[in-house]
């Protein structure tokens, strides 16, 4: 999930920046310490908004630039347990489907994929069902949903998803799933 979040932490600005509209100089270094990197808490900033405020102006032994203490506001992505998103299928592998999800590519397991059983077709680097009624390859897009989230310091970041509920795959599977439904709903009532 997107967030905007006002953020307290220090930052270093550089000595060449010594001089310059100290707002702009903590902005940009901000933006060159934090944007992209992942944080346990919080997620992935994405972008430094605006610099709220700024105290201090320390320097550190042995090292030349200036630290302050900053609040900031920033746009964050944190991947939320059992949130449902929108993603692009970007690499197909026998064990399972890759999807990005806004910063992230979560893996969405061949277990997890549909609820028939599913055949990785290497020729055509796509995964089939076993009654070829309904294939995944690169470049479609899909509806998931995330069912474990791991973020943590050491770059073993993950994200699983899955497809295997009702609304969640591509376009093509939920309206054949609403189809059915409506179908037997009628059959039902009648």
């Amino acid at each position: 999930m997107y967030k905007r979040l006002t953020i307290e932490d220090k930052v270093r600005v550089p000595p060449q920046h010594f001089g310059e509209d100290v707002e702009e100089s903590v902005k940009a270094g901000l933006e060159s310490e934090v944007e992209g990197t992942i944080n346990s808490e919080i997620g992935v900033v994405i972008a430094v908004e605006e610099v709220d405020s700024i105290e201090g102006g320390d320097i550190e032994p042995e090292d030349a630039g200036i630290h302050y203490k900053v609040e900031y506001t920033a746009l964050v992505y944190e991947p939320e347990l059992h949130e449902v998103v929108n993603g692009e299928v970007v690499d197909i592998t026998e064990f399972g489907a890759f999807i990005r999800i806004g910063p992230f590519d979560g893996l969405c397991h061949v277990s997890q994929v549909m609820d028939d059983y599913v055949n990785y077709d290497e020729e055509n680097v796509m995964l089939v069902s076993d009654e070829a009624e309904n294939t995944l390859e690169v470049g479609d897009n899909v509806v998931t949903r995330i069912i474990a989230v791991s973020l943590d310091k050491k770059d073993t970041n993950k994200v699983n998803l899955t497809m295997r509920q009702p609304g969640l795959g591509k376009q093509e599977w939920i309206e054949k799933y609403e189809e059915e439904q409506a179908e037997a709903e009628e059959a039902e009532a009648e």
